[in-house]
């Protein structure tokens, strides 16, 4: 009966939404009314409300859809979707103050000369208005009104004219920052998370050991993460535009033609152009820029952009007027002002020390004020002309009602469509398909462009994603990174904006279009484009690293960056390091034969010790090295031919599992039955003899496990402890090698701290002896925590702890903290004394040392990845690689 309920719920949702019924009301009213009719039918014909429901009961799954109508507004983590009405709202006063009609005609210039040159210009417009706005209607009116005519009256075939200007306006729907790309990740992050349960329960059931080792978890994606997944991949889509637009235009040159300019190329031209070009360049450079280094988050960064766009629509709607520039002026100089403070002061107000201090926050908040001022200018600007910030107001909340209440509706939605097992039909569906992921994914490919068809990208994005995205994220086989998935299905939603019969982008043009231009011109000029498209989305699948690139590098150069002892990232270190190694093994070596005649007779013997012991582990590091290649050969050797066997085995435990789950249902229902006050002795006689039927078929489905299978398992879980313990060792290897250098380092770096805390000793013996003990221990106790700041006097500190405890009580011991005291200093000079003479001689020796194999065998114990280190790291996790032999 649940498939019953599950159809009524996806009958009901297509009848809502091919009536015209709102989409934000079809989807949760189409939940709510089967929930309810499914709980009313288990009243009425069960005689239990829960009857109809895969699992629970309608309570728990209303609750679950409030709950994540909650979540969307309440969970302070959840702040993914704050960035939406911030690019909206850039996008639209960026429209409305005619920066895209400025564009259009100065790159229509620039380019008309060229073969196909309008077509390109319009593609290289829509790119830049993609980075900018991203509102598809607006880039696509504005194209169509001022680009197509132009077009049409030089002669421009109309399908690739009308095809130009419909394609170049979806960019906004890939290139970030991109309204698409934020919902996905906030989808996806939810996704995610149940993509990592899900894996965490096969690991569980597979190993037994309830903790996934976190190299092996899955990876969330956030808004800036797609957006930087998103850039390359966009900028190919335009260069396969361009490609073929050009390719046109030179095979049949009647349906391109060039369009000379008129006017001349000359200083007049330039400004107009840099006027109109600059702008929007420098708003996207701030933008994207500020996520890509890692200087602001998503939402700050959509905090920029509409600032910036206020201030860009002041100018521009004051256009020919005096002083139309001034408040830009002031913006822009307050801006470099503050830039220059920042490399010259110290702006952390909780760091003011000095009068120099001083004078930079001063400055530095005379330069705010001065931006405030100019922005509040360009508001009122905005405000009193044509009205156009309120109509911008006003249009930024509509649209970012419309998305939160879809998102909404789709939340109860999704509720109720697990709530009747569909989720486990979509997931034993897609798990059954013989090829294994790439047969999955690609039927989710063909079922979301299907759906493009007649669906909205945002009902598309709320609906199937959350369905299909943790099954295909917990496949450990692909190892797929969910911002690769994002991507992928954002390029792929990209193509319902042109597909007929209800592509909007079809739609915006033919209601501006002339009436020569006909919707066949239309749709078959959209053709091409999507075909373009659809290879853009394979380039992007065949070639993960497009994707995942820049992701992985902004992540691992930005401040925030992982240590690289993060296990997640020891794989990749290690395949670069152990190639540097074989290639740079003799000057390494020479290095740490240096180190080991460096005289070490000044240190303390424990730092003696220590350091002859760091210098062996690290000659030992290249034994450690071929070890660990050694047994990776044997273990890659020996997955040639286990590999295939373990994905037979782990089908056929699959298949088991799935005749487990019928029996464990029929059970349910048996036990259920007799529960009732009149049982049906017939349905229990049946349903007794269909579970017998299924244990004797899972019994079937396991006794075709080959007879090898327990002793190649158990040699390849052999192999994998083997490669654990070599890894392992090689890890320590060059800690223990490291450590050692590094304490000394900055032992002897801090040697002016050191011999600044001459005044914390000082005077403490004479106080012990003329003040009360009380004051005596106030006293110390404060000096032993000044010198908790100084590295390596532990054993001075202990010296005045124990001075201190001796003067506690009602005997003090006052001889005895006198003489504890100056066992403090003694041992204080001769901390310093050795210092200072290591310092001199031994620490030129120690740099080069460190110079030499801080970034490979010292890798592991620095903050952060060296920036070389970091892009050849990058580069290896933007792979996907299989991790299925660990399940």
């Amino acid at each position: 009966m649940e498939i019953v309920f599950l159809c009524t719920l996806v009958g009901l949702m297509i009848i809502a939404l091919t009536s015209g019924f709102p989409v934000a009301f079809a989807l949760p009213g189409s939940a709510i009314a089967t929930i309810a009719l499914a709980a009313a039918c288990g009243y009425f014909f069960a005689g239990d409300v829960d009857a109809y429901f895969a699992q629970d009961g309608p309570t728990e799954w209303l609750t679950a859809g409030i709950t994540n109508f909650r979540s969307l507004y309440w969970e302070v983590e959840r702040d993914t979707l704050i960035a939406i009405p911030l690019f909206v709202f850039m996008g639209i006063m960026l429209e409305r103050s005619r920066i895209a009609e400025d564009l259009l005609v100065s790159m229509a210039r620039l380019f008309g000369p060229i073969p196909g040159g309008l077509g390109i210009s319009v593609v290289f417009v829509g790119a830049l208005l993609a980075a900018t706005t991203g509102i598809l209607g607006a880039t696509v009116i504005a194209m169509g009104l001022i680009s197509l005519p132009a077009m049409l009256r030089n002669n421009y075939s109309k399908p690739l004219a009308t095809g130009t200007i419909c394609a170049s306006g979806t960019l906004g729907q890939i290139i970030p920052p991109s309204i698409v790309l934020i919902i996905l990740a906030d989808q996806l992050s939810n996704a995610a998370d149940q993509a990592s349960t899900i894996r965490k329960a096969n690991y569980k059931e597979i190993t037994g050991e309830f903790s996934l080792p976190s190299e092996l978890d899955i990876v969330s994606a956030s808004a800036g993460d797609m957006f930087m997944g998103a850039l390359i991949p966009g900028m190919i889509l335009v260069g396969l535009y361009m490609l073929y637009i050009l390719i046109v235009a030179v095979v049949k040159p009647g349906t391109a033609p060039p369009v000379p300019y008129e006017g001349k190329y000359d200083r007049k031209f330039a400004i107009s152009v840099s006027l109109s070009l600059v702008p929007p360049l420098t708003l996207i450079f701030v933008v994207l820029g500020s996520i890509i280094l890692g200087i602001a988050t998503v939402n700050q960064a959509g905090a920029i952009g509409a600032v910036g766009a206020i201030i860009m629509g002041g100018y521009r709607l004051t256009e020919g007027r005096r002083g139309q520039y001034l408040p830009t002026i002031l913006a822009v100089g307050s801006i470099v002002v503050i830039l220059i403070l920042l490399q010259n002061f110290n702006l952390n107000i909780k760091n003011i020390h000095t009068d120099r201090d001083r004078l930079g926050v001063i400055l530095a908040s005379i330069a705010v004020i001065v931006f405030t001022l100019a922005l509040i200018w360009s508001c009122w600007r905005t405000y009193k002309i044509e009205n156009t910030l309120v109509s911008v107001m006003v249009d930024t909340a509509k649209t970012t009602s419309m998305v939160f209440i879809i998102l909404i509706g789709a939340a109860m939605l999704t509720s109720a469509f697990r709530a009747f097992g569909g989720e486990e039909l979509v997931k034993e569906f897609l798990t059954g398909l013989p090829g294994g992921f790439w047969t999955q994914f690609l039927v989710v490919m063909l079922v979301i462009f299907l759906l493009g068809f007649f669906l909205d990208f945002i009902e598309i994005a709320v609906v199937v994603v959350p369905i299909v995205a943790p099954i295909l994220m917990s496949d450990p086989s692909a190892n797929i990174t969910a911002v690769w998935l994002g991507v992928m299905i954002g390029l792929n939603i990209q193509t319902s904006f042109l597909t007929p019969p209800f592509g909007f982008a079809l739609f915006y043009l033919r209601g501006v279009a002339p009436p020569e231009v006909k919707t066949t011109h239309i749709y078959k000029g959209a053709v091409a484009f999507i075909c373009l498209q659809l290879l853009g989305l394979a380039i992007a699948g065949y070639f993960p690293p497009l994707v995942n690139y820049m992701p992985n590098r902004t992540h691992l150069t930005a401040e925030t960056a992982p240590p690289p002892i993060n296990p997640k990232l020891q794989q990749c270190i290690e395949q670069d390091l152990f190639a540097f190694y074989q290639s740079d093994q003799q000057s390494l070596t020479n290095s740490i034969d240096r180190a080991t005649k460096l005289d070490l007779t000044m240190l303390p013997e424990t730092h003696q010790t220590a350091l002859q012991s760091g210098f062996k582990s690290a000659a030992a590091t290249f034994g450690n090295v071929e070890a660990v290649i050694e047994v990776k050969s044997k273990l890659d050797d020996f997955l040639v031919t286990y590999s295939p066997l373990h994905t037979e085995v782990r089908v056929i435990e699959r298949d088991a599992k799935k005749v487990e789950v019928r029996i464990e249902g029929l059970e349910k229902t048996l036990d259920r039955e007799k529960r009732k006050s009149a049982p049906n002795d017939d349905l229990i006689g049946k349903l007794e003899n269909q579970i017998e039927i299924l244990s004797d078929e899972k019994a079937s489905v396991l006794s075709a496990i080959p007879d090898s299978w327990e002793e190649q398992r158990k040699t390849y879980l052999d192999l994998a402890k083997q490669d654990k313990i070599a890894r392992g060792q090689y890890r320590r290897g060059v800690d223990e090698a490291y450590e050692p250098i590094k304490n000394l380092r900055s032992l002897l770096s801090d040697l002016d701290s050191l011999k600044g805390a001459d005044e914390i000793l000082d005077g403490i013996d004479s106080l012990v002896k003329n003040a009360s003990s009380e004051e005596a221990m106030a006293l110390i106790k404060e000096r032993e925590s000044a010198l908790s700041d100084i590295e390596g006097v532990s054993h001075i500190k202990s010296f005045l702890s124990k001075a201190r405890r001796a003067l506690k009580g009602d005997d003090p011991d006052i001889e005895k903290s006198l003489g504890l005291i100056a066992d403090a200093n003694s041992a204080y000079a001769e901390e310093v004394a050795w210092r200072e003479t290591a310092a001199e001689a031994l620490l030129p020796g120690l740099n080069q040392y460190d110079s030499a194999i801080y970034d490979n065998i010292g890798l592991r114990l620095q903050t952060r990845l060296p920036k070389h280190r970091a892009t050849a790291v990058a580069s290896c996790l933007s792979h996907h690689k299989d991790i299925s032999m660990h399940f």
